[in-house]
């Protein structure tokens, strides 16, 4: 379990902290991959938002009897599609039912172990399909149950459902949900908001660290940008200051129309969740290997 606004030391795609108690679970982990759920308790749940792979256990070196789970490094994906911890009455982890179908107290415990079955339902649902960007305006938008669910993945080998979270085709439509919904389908450089014919929004996913460089599929290194500002992002035509300044190329051919571009405020768009705001991290490394000042 993770929540944003959590008192321990936790980033989904880097590191999970957790108090000793769990340690003989979180040990069975090692190896293997995690679901990220956002508790019930939480306004306005996620409920299951990610998946990812366990490098390492080790003990927290500035906290005496914490440890953290160690992420293999470009494991972590965000579910483009978030799976709500019950749908009409029914529970995506059945293991957290007892003999009589209620939930029982192991749903309380932050870290716990999943079936295969679980893993696989959730992580179906969490993956989800290319309609899910936007639905097509021909097409019903309400939410299926799990059980009417299409889950081919339940018959498949558990090499095959582990293919689909690290398939660079499956990471990428779920990146461009992920992005899409944080910045609500707007462009974060010039502010327009556009959806074509077919109900869908014609803006992009753009790595701000890119994935050759082994920029991570998380909110934190993207943002939503129109086709045109996402190939000036990329060539360094365009980069961004600490503050989130929009700044242009001395090499740019025509300064003044790409300025024209640039929404009336001079600085990104971002997100209403501050959870979903670029990672400075990021924004520096853009700067200092891309831009062209």
């Amino acid at each position: 379990m993770h929540r944003t606004d959590s008192i321990y030391d936790d980033v989904p795609s880097e590191r999970y902290q957790f108090p000793k108690i769990y340690l003989s679970r979180a040990e069975q982990c090692v190896g293997d991959w995690i679901i990220y759920l956002e508790p019930r308790s939480v306004r306005n749940t996620k409920g299951y938002f990610a998946v990812a792979r366990v490098q390492e256990i080790i003990p927290d070196p500035g906290v005496d009897g914490m440890y953290l789970a160690i992420i293999e490094r470009g494991s972590y994906i965000d579910f483009g599609d978030y799976v709500p911890f019950s749908d009409s009455g029914i529970h995506a982890e059945q293991g957290i039912l007892n003999e009589q179908g209620k939930i029982s107290g192991r749903a309380q415990s932050a870290v716990r172990t999943l079936s295969a079955a679980d893993f696989t339902r959730i992580v179906a649902k969490g993956l989800g399909d290319e309609d899910g960007i936007l639905p097509r305006v021909d097409q019903p938008t309400g939410q299926e149950e799990f059980a009417e669910a299409a889950l081919p993945l339940l018959d498949t080998p558990m090499r095959d459902r582990i293919s689909l979270i690290t398939n660079r085709a499956v990471r990428d439509r779920n990146f461009r949900k992920v992005i899409l919904r944080a910045y609500d389908n707007q462009c974060a450089i010039s502010g327009l908001r556009l959806i074509n014919g077919g109900g869908r929004a014609e803006v992009e996913a753009a790595h701000i660290k890119p994935v050759e460089h082994h920029g991570p599929d998380i909110v934190g290194n993207g943002i939503a940008l129109s086709g045109t500002a996402h190939w000036m992002f990329d060539r360094g035509l365009v980069g961004l200051s600490d503050d989130l300044s929009i700044l242009i190329s001395r090499q740019a051919n025509d300064v003044e129309a790409v300025r024209s571009m640039i929404n009336k405020t001079g600085k990104l768009i971002l997100p209403r969740k501050r959870a979903d705001h670029p990672r400075g991290a990021f924004i520096t490394w853009h700067r200092e290997h891309c831009f062209k000042a």
